[in-house]
């Protein structure tokens, strides 16, 4: 995946930089501002890719951690001693 992503960074870098060129040769604003978010759209999908790697890495620490929540929720409920007396809803 990472590949694809990269492959995909890497063509919109290159007709960025070669709308940017053409800009430059033709003096013409419009083909330097597409160039830019040409360039603009390859940098947001290379952000977008690290925070939702970063999410996914979350997600997954998420739910090796939920069994031990349940069981924490389930003792606060049959009224166990694991936790701290003020912790626990007074009846």
């Amino acid at each position: 995946m990472l590949f694809l992503i990269l492959a995909i960074v890497i063509a919109l870098v290159a007709w960025a930089l070669r709308l940017m060129e053409q800009a430059v040769k033709g003096q013409e604003f419009s083909l330097m501002l597409a160039g830019f978010l040409v360039a603009s759209s390859a940098a947001a999908l290379m952000a977008v890719y690290f925070l939702m790697g970063n999410y996914m890495v979350y997600i997954q620490q998420d739910a090796q951690a939920s069994p031990r929540l349940d069981y924490v929720s389930s003792a606060l409920l049959d009224g166990d001693e694991i936790a701290p007396s003020w912790l626990i809803e007074a009846d």
